[in-house]
């Protein structure tokens, strides 16, 4: 079910922008959001900034920090994650644990491109509460977040790692067997969809096919 305190949340800033665009001013104590200045980011390092103060949803409440992404602002490739996870909020870290470590050698030893040269990011930027599963109204506040990072750092390149990357991304609920691994014209970008790297470390049997999927990717790069 999706939280009805956030949708009341989300009506109350609009609102509340609605009257500070026709004259109205709130009163110095009162603060909805950190961010005063609600132009649009001009930059990656200022639209990381807004995400770091971001209260659009209830994960704001119980993050330990928000993680707007990692690595090179020119990147040919682009790695977009769903959410994330324990390991890498504990550690405040995007290369962490079993999954972070299968992931690194798989761009550096495969695609043969150093990970401070990729850009990899999340769709959800805090990590989810309890069943780690984000809910629609996260995802809605989240997803302006991934688009403006990606007209940033125009690659040419987008990898979605897993399934729920790849399907809140495209809006394409397709079975994922059937787009996994090829190339797909997406906006002005090519997207490979792969397995995620966890999914990798619980059925060992598909590094095989996603050594064929590294190649692709390394061919259009």
């Amino acid at each position: 079910m999706v939280n009805l305190k956030s949708y009341q949340n989300l009506s109350l800033l609009q609102n509340l922008y609605r009257l500070r665009a026709i004259g109205f001013e709130y009163i110095d104590h009162f603060n909805v959001n950190e961010k005063r200045d609600y132009e649009k980011p001009k930059t990656l390092l200022e639209l990381a900034s807004t995400i770091a103060s971001c209260h659009l949803c209830d994960l704001s409440k119980s993050r330990t920090q928000s993680m707007s992404g990692f690595g090179n602002i020119d990147a040919s490739l682009f790695l977009i994650d769903y959410s994330v996870s324990q390991a890498q909020d504990s550690a405040n870290e995007y290369y962490c644990a079993r999954s972070g470590e299968t992931l690194k050698n798989m761009i550096e030893k495969v695609v043969n491109v150093n990970i401070n040269d990729v850009y990899l990011t999340h769709a959800i930027k805090c990590k989810p509460l309890r069943s780690n599963k984000p809910s629609p109204s996260e995802w809605n506040s989240c997803k302006g977040y991934l688009f403006s990072q990606l007209d940033f750092v125009k690659p040419k390149v987008i990898v979605t790692l897993g399934e729920e990357a790849y399907g809140h991304l495209t809006g394409d609920s397709d079975n994922f067997e059937n787009v996994r691994g090829h190339v797909i014209d997406f906006n002005e970008y090519k997207l490979i969809p792969i397995y995620h790297p966890q999914f990798l470390l619980r059925n060992p049997e598909l590094k095989k096919i996603t050594l064929n999927d590294l190649k692709t990717i390394k061919s259009c790069l």
